[in-house]
């Protein structure tokens, strides 16, 4: 059933509603339940459908699926300590995540290249996206060029809003579309989500960026890669020197003093933590954070160390099964969104179980991706013809 056209499309739309309207979507509200219509409702309505690809999953990723199913386990044993206000709203937003996980391998029906195709549209539109805002930002606003640019929708954080878009760039970079006109295209997409992160003057997501691309070749190994790495170390350079006196005057805004707080606060709490959900503040050089700014101490303040074990155990069993299929073209990818999303969660994101939003793009998509790699490594050949076309 889940092969059907009227469901591929419904699946379809919910992929693209996940990566677009995060940024279209006239509201937050609106954001959710179009995520519950589009992509939560098909994944459970086809999963017994699909269930001969999600035992391949299972049988070809088993350590990733047991790590999911304890991060959940301790995660819902949590709640009965944690300080939360509703404890049945965090236990909700496990189900989101479980949901969110499922919809992939059933989605993509064992074809890498469905799921590739539709992640090129969505880096397309998030760089229309990106487009929009620099006009609006700069344009209508009229806002210095100075002032660090914000996106539309839920991306108008500067910080969280380039993560999204560097996530976009990175993974149009290693997903190549077919056809002139639409690697003309592309080209433009690119520079656009560049240069959207160079003007949220974000130096976590730059850096991020920057990094990700010149290590491209370690796993990409071709010449293309090589060009690309070269090209953006000397635009980084020339972005540094234009923008030096803006990039350097916050310094490091206090992360080494918020992250040494935080391991304190772990010290204190290290094998429960605070429970899932739990609210906190971190204080540090007499000012209180909202949170930890980095994702691990996140997890290990709210889960405690076994929180922390089981979390590394999912993220990392994700560069493991990618980088055993870095021959194919989704593994690359993969491993390229990997990278970004591993730095990018060193200095800012702090959100595992929240509804969906933008922290999800660097946290559970490069893990409900990596789903679909059991694919990768059964179908080379499938990935071969879409490196080809790519290539046209």
């Amino acid at each position: 059933m889940q092969a059907s056209r009227w469901a591929q499309v419904w699946m379809v739309l919910g992929l693209l509603w996940f990566l677009l309207a995060i940024a279209f979507a006239p509201t937050n509200k609106m954001y959710q339940q179009g995520l519950t219509l589009f992509l939560w409702l098909p994944a459970m309505v086809f999963a017994w459908s699909a269930r001969e690809q999600l035992k391949a999953v299972w049988h070809a990723q088993r350590w990733m699926c047991v790590m999911v199913g304890l991060l959940a386990v301790w995660g819902a044993i949590s709640l009965s300590w944690t300080n939360t206000e509703d404890p049945s709203r965090e236990a909700k937003r496990l189900l989101y995540v479980g949901a969110f996980l499922l919809f992939f391998p059933v989605f993509a029906g064992g074809q890498t290249e469905r799921v590739i195709r539709v992640m090129q549209w969505g880096g397309f539109g998030l760089a229309l996206s990106a487009l929009v805002a620099i006009i609006k930002f700069y344009g209508f606003e009229h806002n210095a060029w100075s002032a660090r640019l914000e996106g539309l929708g839920q991306l108008s954080h500067p910080i969280l809003g380039a993560y999204v878009i560097g996530l976009a760039a990175i993974w149009l970079l290693h997903w190549v579309p077919r056809g002139r006109w639409m690697q003309a295209g592309w080209v433009l997409a690119v520079g656009l989500l560049g240069l959207f992160v160079v003007l949220s003057q974000s130096r976590g997501a730059a850096l991020a960026l920057l990094l990700t691309v010149v290590a491209m070749p370690a796993w990409c190994r071709d010449r293309r890669s090589t060009v690309i790495a070269i090209g953006a170390a000397l635009a980084a350079l020339a972005v540094f020197f234009a923008m030096q006196s803006l990039m350097l005057s916050r310094g490091v805004s206090y992360r080494p003093q918020i992250f040494m707080a935080a391991l304190q606060m772990i010290s204190e709490r290290p094998w429960t933590g605070l429970g899932l959900g739990g609210d906190y503040k971190v204080f540090a050089d007499n000012l209180y954070f909202d949170h930890s700014h980095n994702l691990f101490t996140h997890v290990s303040i709210e889960l405690g160390l076994p929180g922390l074990l089981l979390w590394c155990g999912l993220w990392f069993g994700v560069l493991w099964q990618a980088w055993k299929v870095r021959d194919t073209l989704y593994g690359k990818g993969i491993i390229g969104m990997w990278v970004f999303s591993f730095l990018a969660m060193q200095f800012d994101a702090a959100s595992l179980t929240g509804t969906p939003r933008a922290e999800w793009f660097i946290s559970w998509l490069p893990i409900a991706l990596a789903s679909v790699l059991v694919w990768a490594r059964a179908k080379p050949d499938a990935c071969d013809k879409v490196r080809v076309l790519s290539n046209q």
